[in-house]
């Protein structure tokens, strides 16, 4: 790699990696402000999601560090505004209401509980969602935030690693780590924010499906021979 394009690597990773800490402070003092105490449980799932995310950028920086500096980026042209509008309340239901709700549950009014044998499988949710998403980073250099047919970057359908057997497998990923929040922190409450984070990737799953069959050239022959588009082996 050129030197210049690797201080643009280096400067992207380091961005990415201030961008994701900053989400991850709001995540730890949304919930611990309507936790009102430190517990023990939390601070675990906080601990490995600084490290975990630590670690994915580092992976993403050595093997697609184009793709951070690409995702970086504000405005997109073609961007759909259904799925500006649908990322950010994705995104705010699991930065703001799922920890909120957490908090609150566990911290002051003690609304359920789950044993904490459960935080191991949450772990393990967690960290097969870790694995996932990298991979599917890896493979697919048109993984962007937000859905668009990338025609400035020469946009074409990825049939690699996970692609080869779910469509959608950014979203499977961020399935698998929403679900892990209330089994690490040990609140059954949780799991009602939760559902609606899981209907919201749903809609985005299917809305993106049918663009990308109408509009990204290959993608309606692609689904014809990986059927699943979301939940191996299920839809």
């Amino acid at each position: 790699m050129p030197e210049s394009n690797n201080n643009q690597a280096q400067m992207a990773a380091v961005k990415q990696l201030i961008v994701t800490y900053v989400m991850l402070s709001i995540h730890v003092i949304v919930f611990f402000v309507a936790a009102g105490h430190i517990a023990v449980r939390p601070l675990i799932f906080f601990g490995v999601s600084f490290l975990i995310s630590s670690l994915g950028i580092i992976v993403q920086y050595k093997l697609n560090p184009e793709l951070l500096a690409v995702r970086l980026k504000v405005k997109r042209e073609g961007s759909k505004l259904w799925d500006e509008i649908l990322m950010r309340v994705t995104n705010l239901t699991a930065l703001i209401v799922v920890p909120a709700i957490a908090g609150l549950d566990i911290g002051r009014f003690n609304w359920s509980s789950l044993d904490f044998s459960w935080v191991v499988v949450g772990l393990l949710l967690l960290g097969i969602s870790t694995i996932l998403l990298n991979w599917a980073m890896i493979m697919n250099p048109h993984f962007e935030p937000t859905v668009r047919i990338q025609k400035d970057r020469g946009h074409k359908v990825i049939t690699s690693g996970p692609y080869r057997v779910v469509r959608h497998p950014g979203y499977l990923a961020g399935v698998l780590y929403i679900l892990s929040v209330p089994l690490i922190m040990g609140s059954f409450f949780t799991f009602l924010p939760v559902g609606m984070y899981i209907l919201l990737m749903i809609t985005r799953t299917i809305l993106e499906d049918k663009t990308l069959q109408k509009e990204l050239n290959g993608y309606s022959e692609y689904v014809k021979k990986v059927r699943y588009k979301l939940f191996p082996w299920v839809w």
